[in-house]
């Protein structure tokens, strides 16, 4: 009698993967409106509390850059142009918090400059104490959203 051939499913091989080249996000790019700048800085950087850091010489008319902490990720804000903000869009970007207790915080401070108005000012913010504006489910981790004062939708996460 001969032995029964393998499943093929056990004796499939599969290609070599290819090196993993993809290592992180170095950077996110978002547009405000022209001669803004101060309204980013004062969103960005006191709401936020990114630091701003100095962008190369021919473009620092034109960019801002924020770092995201120490992990050598930044945002880069560069002026927009009007139909860049004709119409309120669910593209945004998440920005990951360190613990609960100080996602809490954030999204007091980003109520805080919403309610104040003012330079910077997000034009939509989460609620503090009330559920996210996104969608709802076990899935998600405990999060909030704003849209910044140009319209940019942004997200709050663990």
């Amino acid at each position: 009698m001969h032995p029964s051939p393998a499943p093929p499913s056990l004796t499939t091989t599969h290609p070599p993967q290819p090196p993993k080249m993809i290592t992180g996000i170095h950077h996110i790019n978002l547009v405000v409106p022209a001669s803004s700048f101060p309204a980013a800085t004062a969103f960005y950087g006191t709401t936020l509390g990114l630091t701003a850091v100095p962008v190369p010489q021919l473009q620092r008319d034109s960019l801002l850059w924020f770092n995201v902490g120490a992990s050598g990720q930044q945002v880069h804000i560069a002026q927009g142009k009007a139909e860049d903000f004709a119409a309120p869009s669910s593209r945004h970007v998440c920005f990951k918090v360190e613990s609960a207790a100080l996602l809490v915080r954030l999204k007091e401070q980003v109520w805080r400059h919403f309610e104040a108005g003012g330079e910077g000012a997000p034009r939509e913010a989460d609620r503090p104490g009330e559920g996210s504006s996104g969608a709802q489910g076990v899935e998600y981790p405990m999060r909030f959203f704003a849209r910044d004062y140009a319209g940019n939708r942004l997200e709050f996460s663990l």
